[in-house]
This record gives structure tokens, sequence and C-alpha cells, in this order.
């Protein structure tokens, strides 16, 4: 039963239920409303659909901004016609578009601008040639009763936070960071570090997975205004967010930290033994971020819990890396300067992950 219903937490899913609702609301509304307004009742759905969007704030925006184009469209076509009544239609017809594409640069219509151009074609060529108005405020009139429909039913109708998308896209960038860092710690094992324009490329792969862990945090945001559910989920919202900005912060550092790395080139483990050795360090202080990118949340109350192992074990491979820098110098060790500037990293990035230990539940 759970399969049935999954497909229904989808975005895109849930914007389908809702626009093909909203459209059908609202031509069956828009053909019961007195003439002549019911003469062009197919533009309600066009209103209602273009209104459906993944956020309450964005169908309300969309709506408002749509009409101001048509209405805008309109107004342009109506102007051009009259001031151009002797010329040839085909000339009016470019200047009502000339002057369009101009006023489509104003920026308070945001992506809804290219309405203006079509509205004010649809006006000229579709309208009375004599009362181009009264064809223009019915359309926008009902572009307007559509949207509203529209945005009605995205606010009653599940009104999407959009936090499984965004989870999902957080749990990608967490899973492809962790990834990076092992690999990363592994070559550190086996001296097959990359070049530093090998870096830079898996460095750029996350790229595209980040931006659109940003943009999915982005539309959360924008999910909560006016949302009647907002309240409800307010907590894993907050949580979600903690977790984006987190992660993008370490990305942020594991960038400089592998770049460095890959610069450095640690050699063979040196000091008096292997357990001094500089690489075996860097990647247990690797292998340790990484395991605690993978564990975003403790299991409870009961500590220490599988969280609280990773953060100890993470602390303790960071307090080996210092040690080795404390028995270093500038004149041992050449990249004594980067080596310092990875523990720096790997220690900002445990404190963007608010990776603290904690005491131990009471027996």
């Amino acid at each position: 039963m759970r399969g049935l219903w999954a497909p229904l937490r989808r975005p895109v899913v849930q914007r389908g239920i809702r626009a093909a609702l909203a459209a059908g609301i609202s031509w069956q509304l828009a053909v019961l409303l007195p003439a002549p307004l019911s003469d062009y009742a197919y533009y309600a759905p066009l209103g209602a659909v273009v209104a459906c969007l993944p956020t309450v704030a964005d169908s309300a925006s969309v709506a408002w901004r749509t009409v101001l184009a048509i209405l805008l469209g309109g107004g342009i076509a109506v102007g051009v016609h009259e001031i151009a009544r002797p010329v040839p239609t085909a000339l009016t017809l470019a200047l009502v578009v000339a002057v369009a594409i101009g006023v489509e640069q104003w920026r308070v219509l945001g992506s809804n601008a290219s309405w203006v151009s079509v509205a004010a074609l649809f006006t000229l060529t579709l309208g009375n040639a004599d009362d181009p108005t009264a064809y223009v405020l019915p359309y926008a009139a009902l572009v307007l009763f559509g949207g509203a429909i529209g945005v009605l039913v995205t606010t009653l109708l599940f009104p999407p936070l959009q936090l499984t998308h965004a989870s999902e896209q957080v749990a990608r960038v967490r899973e492809l960071l962790a990834e990076h860092l092992e690999l990363v710690a592994g070559e550190l094992r086996r001296g097959e570090l990359p070049t530093a324009e090998e870096e830079e490329q898996r460095v750029a792969a996350l790229s595209g997975p980040l931006d659109r862990m940003r943009q999915a945090e982005r539309t959360v945001e924008r999910a909560r205004q006016a949302n009647p559910r907002a309240r409800k989920w307010q907590e894993p919202a907050a949580r979600l967010r903690a977790q984006s900005r987190s992660l993008d912060r370490v990305a942020v550092l594991a960038d400089d930290v592998t770049t460095l790395v890959a610069e450095y080139r640690p050699g063979d483990p040196g000091g008096d033994g292997p357990e001094l050795g500089t690489a075996e360090r860097l990647a247990d202080a690797l292998d340790g971020l990484a395991g605690v990118v993978r564990t975003p949340y403790h299991d409870g109350d009961e500590r220490p819990d599988d969280r609280d192992s990773r953060i100890d074990v993470a602390r303790q491979a960071l307090d080996n890396l210092t040690e080795r820098l404390r028995r270093t110098t500038v004149d041992d060790d050449p990249g004594f300067l980067a080596l310092a500037a990875v523990a720096v990293g790997v220690q900002r990035a445990l404190l963007a992950l608010d990776a603290e230990p904690r005491e131990p539940s009471p027996a």
C-alpha cells in the first residue's frame, strides 16, 4: 500500500494533480460566467495551469505578474493600433512587437515578461480591430480568475514544502562528498595522489549536485511562505536547511583541503616510524571527516551512539595530525604550511558539521 502512495510524494506528480484539478474547475466555472467572459472561457484553465507552481508563494507571484504582463501587452497593442491606423498591418505588428520587447525588460515582470509580447500579438490579431479592449480585458480577467483558482488549489491540496526533493538532494551531496574524501584518503595511503588538475576536475563534478541542493533549499524557503503546512513541518525544514548549509560549507572546505593535499603530495611515511607518517595521518583525518559527513544525526538521547563514535574517530585523527605538526617545522618539511592549512580546514569542517563530543549517558 505504501508503494501506491509513494508517487504522490513526488513534486511533479503533486503539481500535475493540482494543475489538472485547477484547470477543470476553472473551465467549469468560467463557462458559467456572463458574456463576454464566457466567450473566452478557455483562458481560465490557462491561468490555472500557469499558477500551479511548486510553492504557494511562487503561484501567487506568477499569477499577478502574468496578468500585469497581459494588461501591458494589451495596452501596447491598443495604443500602437490607434496611433498607426493608416500604417499597413504588417508594420503595425512589427511596431507592437518592438515596443513589447522593450517593456519586457522591466524587472518586475521577471520570468513572465514574455507574456507582454504574446498578449500584444493576441490583442492585435485575435481581438476586434475597432475595439481591442473588448478582447484584452476578458483575456486578462479570465487568466486572473484561473490563476486565483490555481493558487487556491495549490494552497489547499497538499501545499508542497518540497522537503522530499530537498532531502534527496542533500543526501546525494552528502554521499558524493563522503566518497570524495574517502577516495583522496585511499590515494594517500597508496601513494597515488592525483595531480592538481585532476583534483580540480573532481571538485567540478560536485558543483552540479551542490547547485541543485542550494536551489532545493531556496525552494523550501519559498514554499514556507503563505503555506498552511509550514508550522507543522517547521522543525524538519529547519533541520534540512541546517544540513544543506553545513554541507555547503564543508564542500568548500573539502575543496581547499583536497587541493592542498594534491599540491603538497606527502611522500612516504617519515619520522621515527610509520606511525609518524604524514600521509597516513592525513588519510585518517579525511576518513574521519567522511564518517561524520555520512552520519548527520544522533540516534537519540542514548550516548554514545554511532555519530558520537564517528566524531571521536575524526577528533582523534585530527589530534594525531596536529601532533605531527607540533613535531615539525617549516625547515623540516617544506609542506608544513600546507599541512597546517589542511588541519585547520578539517577542524573548521567538523565545526560546520557540529561534530562536538557529548558526555556519555548516566549509568
